[in-house]
């Protein structure tokens, strides 16, 4: 994928990846800290995650595009080696939710579907996916910080000037 609208693809595509992703892992580590909530996302929860899953490697081709296409700088390869770390994180919170959304479904179904009605051998499990949840959730949500602000770098640097050129001013 190369140009949409005379734009480089990238340019447009790593915007679902900056808002899914932290949505994906806010989600993912409200349901696994709340059984209820989970219940309520219901199938949401995995289906925004895997949608938040397809979404990192489209946006990652069409940088691999746009890289080919701009002066190689140590800014622009920065960029593109954070962004090939991005996969994993966004793969554990697909299997996560998918298992967060698994186990509420069970609960509710089991008729246990607060926190108070899991069996005592579930108790660890929970604890687990929470904290494992959340680990991911948070890695997730700074890798693509770090992204987003090595690629902000690589576009921007030496590409404006730090005063005000004056020229959108009215002389009237």
């Amino acid at each position: 994928m190369g140009l949409i609208n005379g734009l480089p693809a990238h340019v447009l595509l790593v915007h679902f990846v900056v808002v899914l992703v932290p949505l994906t892992a806010l989600a993912l580590a409200v349901g696994a800290i709340w059984p209820s909530a989970a219940q309520r996302m219901g199938i949401v929860l995995p289906l925004l995650a895997l949608v938040t899953l397809v979404s990192v490697p489209v946006a990652t081709q069409a940088g691999e595009w746009l890289e080919e296409h701009v002066d190689s700088d140590a800014l622009v390869r920065r960029h593109a080696a954070l962004g090939d770390g991005l996969l994993p994180w966004v793969g554990g919170l697909f299997v996560l939710a998918v298992f967060v959304w698994w186990a509420a479904r069970r609960a509710a179904a089991s008729g246990s579907g607060t926190s108070r009605g899991i069996r005592m051998s579930a108790a660890p499990v929970r604890m687990t996916v929470a904290v494992l949840s959340l680990v991911v959730a948070v890695g997730a949500a700074v890798d693509v910080y770090r992204i987003g602000d090595s690629g902000a770098k690589a576009a921007w640097h030496n590409g404006f000037s730090k005063t005000a050129s004056g020229g959108d001013k009215d002389d009237d």
